[in-house]
């Protein structure tokens, strides 16, 4: 909880990428109503410095050092430390993160690029009790069409196509026929232009839109 003495909260910072970090650091050292008390590259980490208790509020990325997951930090973290806030901030536009950080009760969520407020505004107002979302995850072109073109199941079947694996195992893996994907699959083919389902794999993966 915030020090009631000097009301000023102190923050962790979960960041594995230098430059972002060090942009964050500086935001959070001039605001004379925060602390900066760590910040960290892993977030598999992140639980081992909240045992301390002297942790308010965690700007969390998703994708951290390792592929260690932000998200899955947060769930484990809220469930045993619920009053400390944690705020997940990305620049990518995954389109299951969104939802995932709703269920996982992270307290707000922030797009890097689309953030047109004070990033110090919205680790107050989250401190403070508000819960702050963008309303949507941003579009994303891939080929022909927009990631708003594209059903929430094809997302998903997209995700699992840039595994590379077989449609019998993605057909497993999502407890569906091996008919269903190959139909998800054609209408993806279709709806983005592409000629081969490794093009479309290989250009899901590069916009961020799906990441497994």
């Amino acid at each position: 909880m915030p020090n009631n003495e000097d009301h000023i909260s102190r923050i962790m910072i979960v960041e594995d990428q230098q430059l972002v970090r060090m942009y964050l650091e500086d935001e959070v050292r001039r605001a004379p109503d925060l602390e900066l008390k760590h910040s960290i590259t892993n977030a598999d980490l992140a639980d081992l410095y909240c045992r301390n208790e002297d942790v308010d509020l965690i700007l969390m990325d998703v994708y951290t050092e390792y592929g260690a997951s932000g998200l899955e930090a947060s769930a484990r973290i809220k469930k045993a430390y619920p009053n400390i806030k944690i705020i997940i901030i990305t620049s990518m536009p995954e389109f299951s993160w969104l939802e995932r950080a709703r269920e996982y009760k992270v307290d707000s969520f922030v797009y890097k690029e689309l953030n047109d407020g004070s990033l110090v505004d919205v680790i107050r107002r989250t401190i403070k009790g508000e819960s702050i979302y963008p309303v949507d995850t941003p579009e994303v072109i891939i080929g022909d069409c927009s990631s708003k073109d594209l059903s929430y199941r094809e997302l998903e079947v997209l995700r699992e196509i840039t595994t590379g694996d077989s449609n019998e195992e993605i057909a497993s893996r999502m407890h569906l026929s091996v008919s269903t994907i190959k139909t998800h699959i054609t209408n993806l083919m279709q709806k983005t232009g592409f000629r081969s389902r490794t093009e479309l794999a290989i250009k899901a993966r590069e916009s961020g839109l799906v990441i497994k």
